[in-house]
């Protein structure tokens, strides 16, 4: 049998059109009219044909196409305005967050969710979690928040529905093509893919890391589908939400103690995480183990420091919505794990329980967040309220109005979700400093 060989095809851009590159690659495009503006400019079918997905239409572009593109200098000044509007952009000194804090104080947040919602080409979202997740990566890279988003690669992300002959809704699941998306692998300094392990089952797997660039902003994303790993090993990041419990419990172990210590792997140390939904709770327990390694605490003592620095916001109001796992399938993926907790088996699992001493209570991911994170929340002033009545046990005898889980009111990122023709009006009146200043009552 004759090997197989991998072939990567790059475009050959003309030299004048090589700025398109990291446009392409940097997702601000998807909440700048102006650059979308340029794309549709180069190939407007294409575009749309590509599920605007700037990086797929560079590759396959016709070449007669580009280089009449080069030669246009109407073009070339829309590119070189887009080019210098992206660099202004990212080096901005004058932020809403250097303007209100120091820089020197050390904050660095990490965004922890199991999807991320940034635009329709990167399908690792299935709803309303993920475009939320996505917002907040948007909205914290126009305020200049410190902060980088944690996730998992989808090698299927949310799937297209259609009709059949007979009339019945069907879906389908499209494989994503990293090679031919927004986003990059994230190397060693020796050019080596950046990776890291996790172990299930007493086993190792390895993780590749990718970076996706929002803004001022990155996401680092994990991928299980490596040649190393054996291949019930490969799929753990095949679909977003697919499988049983027992996948799901594997992409939770590697969401949050495979994305701390993929945060560890690229030299960053945040100062606070926070898990969007309970999917990523382990990551409490892997940044207490990291705690007690590098400074020989005791579990309470690690955990006390790691608390002050968790935050959780809770999505779902029903007990159905949460992610509940029997004991054995938690022994099973996690027993070795404790063990270097220093906790028992029953200290681990009543982290997980309302009651800890109820050893018919299955474990789950909530209930780890809740109590794990200093600070919690619900989505709105109403879900805080259900909350508090759904996890008072946490708390015996504490009054159902002082459970500590307040609320916070779900905002979108404004630029993503208003037309040219607003963008424009709102230019015309308000100057373009609303941009990044949208609750400033003095606009």
């Amino acid at each position: 049998m004759k090997p197989v060989h991998t072939f990567h095809v790059a475009p050959s851009l003309p030299a004048p059109l090589e700025a398109l590159r990291p446009l392409a690659y940097n997702l601000r495009w998807a909440w700048d009219h102006d650059t979308i503006e340029l794309f549709r400019r180069l190939d407007s079918d294409l575009w749309e044909s590509t599920g605007h997905n700037p990086v797929l239409m560079l590759g396959a572009v016709e070449q007669a196409h580009l280089e009449a593109a080069a030669r246009d200098e109407s073009f070339l000044a829309h590119l070189e305005r887009a080019t210098g509007n992206l660099n202004s952009y990212l080096a901005a000194e004058s932020t809403w967050y250097r303007r209100t804090y120091s820089p020197e104080n050390g904050l660095l947040v990490a965004y922890f969710s199991a999807e991320f919602g940034l635009t329709e080409c990167l399908s690792v979202f299935a709803g309303g979690l993920g475009v939320l997740a996505g917002d907040h990566l948007k909205s914290a890279s126009d305020l200049g928040v410190p902060l980088v988003g944690v996730g998992l690669l989808y090698q299927q992300g949310y799937f297209r529905q259609y009709l059949n002959a007979a009339g019945w809704q069907q879906e389908s699941y499209e494989d994503n093509d990293f090679q031919n998306l927004p986003l990059s692998r994230e190397q060693r300094p020796d050019g080596s893919p950046l990776t890291i392990d996790v172990t299930y089952d007493g086993r190792s797997v390895l993780a590749q890391v990718w970076r996706v660039r929002v803004g001022r902003v990155s996401l680092f994303l994990l991928d299980t589908n490596l040649p190393a790993n054996r291949p019930d090993d490969r799929v753990i990041t095949r679909q977003l939400y697919g499988g049983d419990k027992e996948m799901r419990l594997k992409q939770e172990i590697l969401l949050g103690i495979g994305g701390y210590r993929a945060l560890q792997a690229l030299g960053l140390d945040p100062t606070v995480c926070h898990m969007n939904e309970g999917h990523s709770a382990f990551l409490g327990l892997e940044w207490v183990r990291t705690l007690m390694q590098k400074h020989g605490l005791s579990f309470s003592e690690a955990r006390a420091v790691a608390s002050g620095g968790l935050v959780f916001t809770g999505h779902t109001p029903v007990a159905a919505g949460h992610d509940y796992f029997p004991p054995a399938l938690i022994d099973r993926y996690l027993s070795a794990y404790m063990q270097k907790l220093s906790l028992t088996r029953a200290e681990f699992l009543g982290l997980g329980r309302q009651n800890p001493d109820n050893p018919d209570e299955e474990f789950c991911m909530t209930v780890l967040a809740l109590r794990m994170a200093s600070s919690s929340n619900g989505v709105s002033k109403l879900h805080g309220e259900v909350s508090r009545g759904m996890w008072k046990a946490i708390w015996p005898g504490v009054p159902e109005n002082e459970i500590p889980i307040g609320h916070v009111t779900n905002g979108v990122h404004f630029r993503s979700w208003i037309s040219n023709e607003m963008n424009q009006l709102y230019d015309r009146y308000l100057g373009p400093k609303w941009r990044e200043e949208h609750a400033d009552a003095n606009l």
